[in-house]
């Protein structure tokens, strides 16, 4: 049973569905789009219950060969590193969707680009075929760059722009790594992922650290490393808070997925750029923090928090070891849940009162009590607080970290002191001190809001008290990718 081909194309289901209809027929987009998501997230949870994790081999494989002397095929797949994300993509874009109600123009058009988008995201973590990955990492281009540019705020033009343009040079360099393994001969035998991985065995060690500097500088725009990270800010402020959900919480891990693929194929020019990844990884995540410290705008906070929490899957994978990989696999999932519980608070919140300027809130808690405590849970999750999904990822990166490099991880303690100190100024603004005259009547969350808050901040909260199940789905998958890495160590 083809289930990944089915998972997969649900979303293309759903614009198809969705092109005949009247534009101004809004009800029923809303129903079909939703539908479509919900049927891609049921499958995607089906998928999950059918998962082996004890079995470190790609699941519910499809093959069908596209062009045989290229070597290229339709291949998709599954393994320990994927599932997560998968469930994590279906998840979010359903919980983006009912977050949309605010949109009141160009409903179909919207509809259907986050549709596009989800179905880019979910061949990005199923392909098992690089000319079929940089399809779909392109195909998510063209919607993002139509949802920021349409239906953004005040510099939405400048922001889709920036984000194409980083995001497009970033595929350059991809593109021209992927080119210099396909010139070596290839064994098509299987997936071209597998035969990639053997030929970049057979290069010079020059040419695989070359090669690894072109993904990181392909993947690194998407995750984003500093300094690749311009993009981000202004493109997370200028979207719209349903958009900024799926920005955050998943294209932002496509980067970190293709990265921990491509150093598990290069193992030797990763133990070369060790000390660049680990210095990299360390400086972006105190800068993010610094700046998300001083940010008043809510949308920018969260922005470059997301830069200092990519940065510790950066650190992740640079250990090279089991416990890294495994913090950096829990800490993409983790961010995802929290960074799109943030920035669709901030966004239900910024409908009811038009401002994201930190100083213009006080005392909501009395206000709206719901709202209050869903975003108290996630901005302590946030600073990884003990008993949130958060700290489970962090104590797996920082237990990898200190096994890999011992006193240099105070670095790492220094941005989580940061990350706390910017989670509880936050806290201490919004709902502490005197409610202000402007802020007396502001409604608190409606039943459907607390439905898609009330999900997010349960599997946070859920996974940080009982985090074996999410640990143990990439543990075979982490321990094989080890094995790898160990053989193609000299």
């Amino acid at each position: 049973m083809a289930i990944l081909s089915a998972l997969l194309w649900t979303p293309a289901l759903g614009v198809l569905l969705l092109a005949p209809i009247s534009g101004q027929r809004h009800g029923l987009i809303r129903q079909i789009s939703l539908a479509a998501t919900a049927g891609a997230f049921l499958l995607a949870c089906y998928l999950l219950f059918s998962f082996n994790a004890a079995d470190s081999a790609m699941q519910f494989s499809e093959f069908y060969p596209l062009n045989p002397k290229l070597g290229s095929a339709y291949a998709l797949g599954v393994d320990g590193l994927s599932m997560p994300m998968l469930v994590l993509a279906t998840l979010l874009s359903s919980i983006a969707l009912l977050a949309s109600f605010s949109i009141r123009e160009g409903v179909k058009g919207y509809h259907i680009c986050v549709l596009l988008l989800e179905f880019g995201m979910l061949g990005v973590f199923m392909a098992q075929d690089w000319a079929l990955f940089y399809i779909f990492w392109e195909v998510t281009l063209i919607p993002l760059f139509f949802l920021i540019d349409r239906w953004g705020g005040k510099r939405r033009h400048a922001a889709s722009l920036n984000f194409v343009l980083y995001t497009m040079g970033g595929s350059v360099f991809m593109l021209l790594s992927l080119l210099a393994i396909s010139q070596y001969d290839l064994e098509h035998q299987g997936s071209m992922m597998a035969s990639m991985g053997q030929a970049a065995q057979s290069m010079p060690v020059l040419e695989q650290v070359l090669v690894l500097l072109g993904f990181l500088l392909g993947f690194g725009v998407k995750m984003p490393i500093f300094p690749l990270h311009g993009w981000l800010p202004l493109a997370h402020v200028e979207a719209p808070s349903p958009i900024s959900i799926l920005l955050s919480g998943i294209l932002l891990k496509m980067g970190a997925y293709g990265l921990l693929r491509t150093v598990v194929m290069l193992p030797v020019a990763a133990q070369l750029l060790q000390p660049v990844l680990l210095f990299l990884a360390l400086f972006g995540m105190i800068y993010g923090g610094l700046l998300a410290w001083r940010q008043r705008d809510l949308k920018a906070m969260v922005a470059y928090a997301s830069l200092s929490h990519m940065g510790l899957v950066l650190l992740g994978i640079a250990t090279l070891n089991q416990t890294g990989f495994s913090g950096a696999i829990l800490q993409m999932t983790a961010h995802g849940l929290i960074a799109g519980g943030l920035f669709l608070l901030v966004g239900l919140l910024y409908e009811r009162t038009h401002t994201r300027n930190i100083l213009d809130y006080s005392s909501l808690v009395q206000v709206m009590p719901r709202f209050a405590t869903f975003t108290t849970l996630t901005l302590l999750a946030a600073m990884g607080l003990p008993g949130s999904v958060g700290f489970i990822s962090e104590l797996h990166t920082l237990i990898g970290g200190f096994q890999q490099w011992g006193g240099l991880m105070v670095f790492f303690s220094l941005s989580i002191l940061i990350s706390a100190a910017y989670a509880m100024r936050t806290i201490g603004l919004l709902f502490t001190g005197p409610v202000k005259p402007q802020m007396q009547r502001i409604a608190d969350l409606k039943p459907v809001e607390m439905m898609a808050s009330g999900l997010l901040v349960g599997c946070i909260v859920l996974f940080g008290l009982l985090p074996a199940p999410l640990i143990e789905l990439s543990t075979a998958t982490v321990s094989r990718m080890m094995v790898v890495i160990g053989e193609r160590l000299p």
